[in-house]
């Protein structure tokens, strides 16, 4: 396939996957009414077959190929309300409420403290989630997911809500909020062309994220903050990686506190990291994290812990119940200490044994683990994995994103798994294809052996050699111990010495052998 064809090609896989992200951010144009998880499937199907035609594509071509891509994908999913998400509704909410000087974790958003903060977008009867009235609340419907709990978002999220409430049209509409963070999205595949350009890396591997339906769909579309998270987490690797000055490894640990305090998976990145100068790493990120939470904390006091007890146990995290793959073996309290000692083992391993100039190796390993041992019910958790991938370049890993829409949505009709086990199947698969992935590489990499050929050696043509005299050598008299009797014959024996062989004149080295001088 010459380079016009393959740019072609690349371009069409391309376009249909835009149509894909449409279909999925918009359901109206499709007739037929059909389920998301088919049009899921298509578009990563799109995806993959656009990014393995891109290997060959020329440096230059490819980078416009994948700008043009990422921001194509993203227009499309910006283009509709979001479709399997509210989040952002409360990321709207959070800066309002911060605009109107009040500290996001003092209250709910159903909150009598906050009636008059309520606007006809966010609040209007017949809206999904309804709070009922009490001496705590004001009854009503809104847009907002939780509306009678607290915030669950960390600081440095919280001050990108209030950045983005100032926006035009910040607190009345979902659009503000779906370009900035697509915004972010694109940001990332551009620091991901310059750092893999500057690790002397293959830049083509940008487009695994920049055309990743998960990033499409989760960032122009749902809004999703898990992309600033990781966005700023990205910097800090880069960073982290090439650090050979103190100062560097500070700036790139207060960055990977900051991305921590805006979504706390970037979390999973920290045992490849502490690799080199882990002292100066771990105290940056912790002092980063510190400062951030400090006005909070006294404002409110412990009210920053938010709704994150509350969301443990709504999930099942808390009696067990969710492990979707150890469930399967056991339950309960069981279920809790063995994801607690899978993911100790990794982190360790990962400590002791990660690469320190290729960290994301290392957070690929142990982002995956947590995934396939916590097995979320949210796709867009697997963002920061799908950034590790793009640094990585082994695209397998990735059946980690894709399982999570099947976890999320497993409607398939008549081949629907029972309800039970989509968490299993959604992550379970993904780790049989890492597995297998693994062993594929593991064949290739192994050095070919090749049985030894003997050749015959061709015959030598004779070559007559005259005769060397060789001169008896005199040998003076030893004179033996007087030994009588059949002692003696063995006496003289051992003591006689004879004339040196003749030296070898013909050797494998020499084809054409010559008579030597035979030194006497």
């Amino acid at each position: 396939m010459n380079a016009k064809v393959r740019v072609a090609a690349t371009g069409a896989a391309l376009t249909l996957l835009v149509a894909m992200v449409l279909v999925l951010v918009r359901p109206s144009i499709d007739p037929a009414r059909i389920r998301p998880l088919p049009f899921v499937i298509g578009a990563w199907l799109a995806f993959l077959t656009a990014a393995w035609l891109l290997r060959k594509v020329s440096v230059r071509a490819a980078v416009v190929l994948i700008l043009l891509g990422g921001i194509g994908v993203q227009v499309a999913a910006v283009s509709a309300p979001p479709q399997q998400s509210t989040d952002l509704y409360r990321y709207i909410w959070d800066g309002k409420v911060q605009a109107a000087g009040i500290d996001p974790y003092d209250y709910s958003p159903a909150s009598t403290h906050l009636d008059g903060l309520r606007n006809d977008f966010l609040w209007y009867p017949g809206a999904e989630y309804c709070a009922p009235n009490s001496k705590y609340f004001t009854a009503g419907c809104t847009r907002i997911n939780r509306p009678t709990v607290h915030t669950i978002y960390p600081p440095v999220a919280e001050a990108y809500f209030l950045f983005v409430h100032y926006e035009p049209d910040g607190s009345t509409s979902s659009t503000p909020i779906q370009s900035t963070t697509a915004g972010f999205a694109v940001l990332t595949a551009v620091l991901l062309l310059a750092g893999l350009r500057r690790l002397g890396r293959d830049i083509r591997m940008a487009a695994l994220w920049a055309w990743c339906p998960t990033v499409a769909l989760e960032a122009g579309n749902n809004g999703h903050v898990d992309v600033v998270a990781v966005a700023v987490a990205l910097a800090a690797i880069l960073l982290l990686a090439t650090a050979r000055t103190t100062r560097r490894t500070i700036v790139g640990g207060v960055l990977l506190g900051l991305a921590i305090a805006t979504k706390v998976t970037p979390a999973l990145a920290v045992p490849a990291l502490l690799r080199r100068r882990w002292l100066t790493v771990a105290v940056s990120a912790l002092s980063a994290i510190v400062v951030v939470y400090i006005p909070h904390l006294l404002a409110v006091g412990g009210k920053v812990i938010g709704f994150i007890p509350g969301y443990l146990q709504e999930e099942g995290y808390e009696n067990g119940s969710r492990f979707g793959i150890i469930d399967l073996f056991t339950s309960g309290k069981a279920s809790i200490l063995i994801a607690v000692l899978v993911l100790a083992a990794v982190a360790l391993a990962v400590m002791r044994f990660a690469n320190p100039d290729e960290p994301w190796r290392g957070a690929v390993v142990m982002t995956a683990a947590a995934l396939a041992v916590t097995t979320p019910h949210y796709q867009w958790y697997a963002l920061l994995l799908v950034m590790l991938v793009a640094l990585d370049g082994r695209p397998e890993w990735l059946a980690f994103a894709a399982g999570g829409y099947y976890a999320a949505e497993p409607d398939l009709g008549q081949f629907t798994v029972p309800f039970a086990y989509r968490y299993a199947v959604g992550y379970g698969v993904p780790v049989v294809i890492v597995a297998v992935g693994w062993l594929v590489r593991y064949y290739l990499a192994r050095p070919a052996t090749v049985a030894p050929v003997t050749v015959p050696a061709a015959p030598r043509p004779a070559v007559p050699v005259a005769a060397v005299p060789v001169a008896a050598v005199p040998v003076a008299a030893v004179t033996a111990p007087a030994v009588t009797g059949p002692v003696a014959a063995i006496a003289a024996e051992e003591f006689a010495i004879t004339a040196p062989p003749l030296p070898t004149i013909l050797t494998e080295e020499e084809p054409f052998p010559l008579p030597r001088r035979v030194r006497v």
